[in-house]
């Protein structure tokens, strides 16, 4: 079940990943322009929070596992449709498709792990969110030498096969199970409820929201950035590979050693750290720094994201209180995360440097360590 879990996440990224070290040679192919370059990351991203939202129903129907394997399927044919049919508007159709399928595994898989795992669910909350930063990493690393060979629309196109073959595993390991595991309890309307008029929610909401606003930028723009630098497209895309892989390794960090903190506010602040000095770097000096900027944006992104999760998985009393706390952080949270992308391809197009765009996420760092602070852990009696 656990290798299931990080094989399907491992699918959750690459269509988005595979996007930035190409995306020269897409806006020559298709006539894409920045602030559409913007909306491909932005889309998918937005689309995953209104989906977020809709944790609760989405449990009722089509229930965790139908659900989860089919937001697999529906990624495999945004990816394959690229193929099909190269050009622009496939590209921005494609991109909340896509969306819509992430959006299905991210909505669920929480409360299924909530259900199936139960004291380890922080463990394995911590493996699912390092896999999805593995297949950003395999997307960025592959997708520029695929294209090299067969050109761009392939290179997009090649992420279908291993979402078939998640879905596949998906079915063959995780079976049904007790019906409670995977459906709401009776009273799971009046839990999503509360969630919706809890400040401590509204603060998790934001919390997670502008911190991943720092992972979909980089996963958007540092690639084109270091591009417009002169860099080729696989030094780029290695760049992008190369943070990837060690956010990978910060996520594994977190899950072996997030039990030895039950106070996560030294945590946050140390990976809020890491992220704020990487994006300085990015700003003074991005080509002499790049070796610390890959090391901080690595450890700093890599452990921030399961971090955050697991810190909204701390105040779910339950597996239906953890689908509507989960559904409803990661919905406003990835809404408003998506907006960073799209901020970034405006000044962008409107001749401004992406430095910009580095200096608003700095600032946006500091906001989040103030608000990090007041993460202190609950009394067990204490509703989220």
């Amino acid at each position: 079940m656990a290798a299931a879990i990080v094989v399907m996440a491992l699918n959750l990224r690459p269509i988005l990943a595979a996007t930035g070290p190409l995306l020269d040679i897409i806006q020559q192919a298709t006539g894409l322009t920045d602030a559409q370059a913007g909306l491909m990351t932005t889309l998918p991203i937005f689309v995953m929070g209104l989906c977020a939202l809709a944790a609760g129903p989405l449990q009722r129907w089509p229930g965790t596992r139908r659900g989860i394997a089919a937001g697999g399927l529906v990624i495999a044919l945004a990816c394959a449709l690229r193929m099909v049919w190269p050009s622009a508007g496939t590209l921005l159709l494609t991109a909340v498709a896509s969306g819509v399928g992430i959006a299905l595994v991210q909505a669920l898989m929480p409360a299924f792990i909530k259900a199936r795992a139960g004291a380890r669910a922080g463990s394995l909350m911590g493996l699912y969110s390092t896999g999805i930063m593995g297949g950003a990493a395999f997307a960025a690393a592959l997708s520029p030498a695929v294209a090299e060979h067969w050109g761009w629309a392939p290179a997009q196109a090649l992420w279908a096969l291993p979402a078939l073959l998640a879905v596949a595993l998906w079915l063959a390991c995780c079976g049904p199970g007790p019906a409670a595991a995977t459906q709401p309890a009776p009273g799971s309307g009046d839990a999503a409820m509360a969630v919706w008029r809890s400040r401590r929610a509204w603060l998790l909401m934001l919390f997670f929201g502008i911190g991943t606003g720092a992972y979909t930028l980089v996963l958007a723009w540092l690639a084109p950035y270091y591009l417009q630098l002169g860099w080729s497209a696989r030094a780029s895309g290695g760049l992008l590979a190369a943070i990837s892989v060690g956010e990978v390794i910060a996520g594994l960090l977190v899950s072996l050693l997030v039990h030895r903190f039950p106070d996560r506010r030294v945590l946050l602040l140390v990976v809020l750290g890491l992220v704020a000095l990487a994006l300085a770097g990015l700003l003074l000096a991005p080509q002499a720094l790049v070796l610390p900027i890959t090391v901080c944006l690595s450890l700093g992104i890599g452990a921030l994201f399961p971090l955050t999760l697991i810190v909204t998985l701390d105040h779910a009393r339950s597996a239906t209180h953890a689908g509507a706390l989960l559904g409803f952080v990661q919905g406003g949270g990835y809404m408003l995360s998506s907006l960073m992308p799209l901020v970034a391809g405006a000044l962008r197009s409107q001749g401004h440097s992406l430095a910009l765009a580095w200096a608003i996420m700095l600032a946006c760092c500091v906001v989040l360590a103030a608000m990090a602070w007041r993460f202190a852990p609950l009394p067990a009696t204490h509703q989220a």
